[in-house]
Order: C-alpha cells, then sequence, then structure tokens
C-alpha cells in the first residue's frame, strides 16, 4: 500500500510538473491568485465525467461543501486600506491614481456596514449552479421519488443561506425529495472544529511562518498610489497595507461591481501575492513536514462522521454539510485528494506541486459518490470522489478509476485515524 502511494503520489506530481506553472497560470487568469477569494464559477470543470460503472448505479452522495462568495469579514478589512489612503490625501500626498482608488472604495464601504462576512448574490448564485450540477450528474440520486436529502450547516448566517441556496434548487428539481434541513452548535465539533490538544500545539509553528510571510519590495505600487512615496513609507506600515489592498482587489470578485484594482499590480506582484498566501495556508492547515504533517486532522472528526454516516445507509439518499475553508482544504489534505496530501519540504518550491486555488475558491466542495450493483446484485460498494466537481485520485489501489472500492478506502481511512490517535495519546503520556 506504501508503495502504491508513492506511485500515486509521483503520478500526481509528474502531472502537475507537465502542465503550466502557477505564475504561468496566474498570468493567464489573474483571479486565480485570489486564494480563498477565488470565484467558484471562474474556474469551472470543462471536462465530462465517467460514466457509472457497468452494472452500477450512484445512490449516495456524502459532501462537504463551504459557504459561496462573501464581504470580508470585518470592517478592518476595508479600512485597514482606506484610511492610509485618507490619511494621505488629507495631506495632499495622493497620485491622481490614488484619489481615484479612494473614492471608489469610499463609495464600495458604504454598502458594507453590518455586512461583513455575510453571503453575497455572487455567492447565492454559485450553490444554485452546483445544485443543478448535481442533479444534472447524478439524477439517480437526486431526481428519485422521496429521497432522503439530510443537510446540516454550521452556525455561521453566510453557510445557513449557502445550504438553503441548494436545497432550494434540489427541491425544484425533484418536488418529491424530503429535505431536512439542521444548524446547531450540537453539530460544531465535526462541521467546524476548533484545534486542540497536539494539533493546536504543532499548529503555531505553521502560524508562525504565515504571519512572517509577506511581500518586502512596495514601492513601486507605493509610488502608484502616493505622490510622495518617502512620506508614505514613513507615515503607513506598506507591507500590510499592500496585503490588505490585494486581500480587497481579489474580493471584489465575489460582487456585481465594475471596481476592479488589479490594474494597480503588475503580473509578477500578483504572482507573489499568490504565492506568499500559498505558502500561508500550506503551512497553516496542509501537510507541512515542518507541522509533520498534523494540521489535517483537525478533520478527524468530520472524517470519522462521513465514514461513519455512510455506514448507516440502506437506500439512495444524500448527506449534505456546508461550512467553511478551513475545512475543505484540510479534508481534501487528510483523504489525500490527488496532491492535496503531499508533503513538501522546500517551500519555495511548494506551487510546483500544491496550489490552494485548485482546492478553495468560495463555495469549494468535496463529493463522494457511492455506487452498488443495480438490481439487488451482489458486489462491491464503489465511491469516486470529487474535488470543485472534478475527479479526484485516492490513496488506494484500483482497477478502474475514478472507482475505488469503498471498504478498501474505509479502512485505509480508519487505520490512518488511529495511528494519529495513538500518536496523540502517546505525546500526552
Amino acid at each position: 500500500m506504501k508503495r502504491l502511494s508513492i506511485l500515486l503520489l509521483v503520478a500526481a506530481m509528474t502531472s502537475i510538473m507537465a502542465a503550466q506553472t502557477a505564475q504561468e497560470e496566474i498570468k493567464a487568469n489573474k483571479f486565480l491568485a485570489a486564494s480563498n477569494y477565488l470565484d467558484y464559477e471562474r474556474q469551472l470543470s470543462d471536462k465530462p465525467l465517467t460514466p457509472s460503472p457497468k452494472g452500477y448505479e450512484p445512490f449516495y452522495m456524502s459532501h462537504y461543501g463551504r459557504h459561496g462568495s462573501r464581504w470580508l469579514t470585518g470592517k478592518t478589512s476595508y479600512t485597514s486600506v482606506a484610511e492610509p489612503l485618507r490619511k494621505a490625501k488629507q495631506y495632499g500626498k495622493l497620485t491622481d491614481k490614488g484619489e481615484e482608488v479612494l473614492g471608489q472604495l469610499e463609495q464600495f464601504i458604504k454598502g458594507t456596514e453590518k455586512r461583513w462576512g455575510d453571503l453575497t448574490n455572487v455567492g447565492e448564485r454559485q450553490h444554485h449552479g452546483i445544485a443543478r450540477r448535481m442533479v444534472s450528474n447524478f439524477p439517480e440520486i437526486f431526481k428519485k421519488e422521496n429521497v432522503q436529502i439530510d443537510a446540516r450547516s454550521t452556525v455561521v448566517i453566510r453557510c445557513i443561506l449557502s445550504m438553503t441556496a441548494e436545497c432550494e434548487e434540489l427541491a425544484a428539481a425533484n418536488p418529491t425529495a424530503r429535505i431536512h434541513n439542521d444548524v446547531s452548535e450540537a453539530f460544531q465539533y465535526y462541521l467546524n472544529a476548533p484545534r486542540n490538544g497536539l494539533i493546536k500545539k504543532m499548529g503555531r509553528k505553521g502560524r508562525e511562518i504565515r504571519n512572517s510571510s509577506k511581500p518586502k519590495d512596495c514601492n513601486r505600487l507605493m509610488a502608484v498610489l502616493f505622490n510622495d512615496v518617502q512620506w508614505a513609507n514613513d507615515s503607513i506600515k506598506n507591507t500590510p497595507f499592500i496585503y490588505n489592498l490585494f486581500d480587497v482587489t481579489t474580493n471584489m470578485q465575489s460582487h456585481d461591481t465594475d471596481i476592479d484594482f488589479y490594474s494597480l499590480f503588475n503580473d509578477d506582484e500578483i504572482y507573489e501575492q499568490w504565492r506568499i498566501r500559498n505558502i500561508g495556508w500550506y503551512v497553516d492547515y496542509g501537510p507541512a513536514p515542518i507541522t509533520e504533517g498534523m494540521m489535517p486532522f483537525t478533520q478527524r472528526y468530520l472524517l470519522r462522521n462521513i465514514i461513519e454516516t455512510t455506514d448507516t445507509i440502506t437506500q439512495t439518499q444524500a448527506t449534505l454539510r456546508f461550512g467553511h475553508e478551513v475545512c475543505v482544504l484540510p479534508l481534501a489534505c487528510l483523504l489525500e485528494l490527488d496532491s492535496c496530501g503531499i508533503a513538501v519540504n522546500d517551500l519555495d518550491q511548494l506551487d510546483q506541486y500544491w496550489r490552494n486555488y485548485r482546492i478553495f475558491p468560495m463555495a469549494c466542495n468535496i463529493q463522494l459518490v457511492f455506487y452498488r450493483p443495480i438490481n439487488g446484485k451482489k458486489g462491491d460498494i464503489l465511491v469516486k470522489a470529487l474535488l470543485n466537481e472534478r475527479e479526484c485520485a485516492l490513496p488506494v489501489k484500483t482497477k478502474q478509476f475514478p472507482y475505488y472500492r469503498w471498504k478498501d478506502l474505509r479502512q485505509y481511512y480508519l487505520d490512518k485515524l488511529t495511528r494519529f490517535e495513538a500518536l496523540e495519546k502517546g505525546k500526552k503520556s
């Protein structure tokens, strides 16, 4: 099994290296540099799904999805950019472009009051689209008469509304569907697990790297906005200012707006802003060697819930879970979808093998689709994994990719969880 995992990893790495570099991909599509702010519909797959195996039909979907596009989560996300520009305006230090940017930002901020973190219209549309494609891709599940759909969300409003949008679409496609929505603090331990114990301890290393990884050369861009760069460097903390400006820039795709600050940045700056974020997310939530690959185990309770719920399924149905990117990202790594679980020691080479925009755009989702023999015939239960509606390799052997025997995959994951729990117990002793 270990040899198989290595072979799969090598194949995934080879595939990535043969394709465009991250810098080339981002130059061709600047929106990818948004990392977790990427609009889901700007990277939809155009590759058709593999037909069901002969003699099999899909009968169950187990899903975890992130909320859709949203406003930035706090007032300071906007004022940390606006206030330095206001200060410069007061002292007559803005260029014409700086004046223009401040004016557009001020106008936008007027509409953000008390909406920080809320789902946007773009985010709602994303989930309607995802649900429509679920029905189209798996009508055997979602068009079945009286199908049971169990949908649960974290207690965060944007997640609840994302769940609502998908369920509205599923109900419209199948009025007989029996949809049960539930939201409770009781589900938080697996839908949005907090860090604790060994994971919290190891995670401090990742947080330190993430917080220290900032672009250093900001002078060109400062000169675009400020007519006195020396004053700006003395009066404004330029590195966090530019970092925050890039967040505002990339999250504008979460709105129906014509505001576009991307033109402020050149191609190298756009790539560099993404690169440091890619490293930050990897060390803080991914399988980074510096944290001994432990951060994906933040989702151990979610993985157990997926396995234990699947064990109870006896009829055609679906389990939909809604939460956050800080769950989808480590879950994809824990499941070892494609190259998500890869260990990369040299962080300067990370983007050759691991690119966050492929994992967790707004509304990102993991769909595990289960197949059974038709007409009650005997045979293994098969499963395939979709990450953002793309078929993925899984870490066990198969003779018919993208389909795997569930009993093999189930045991692999249970063994993986058991090893971690033993390690965690040993560290406490």
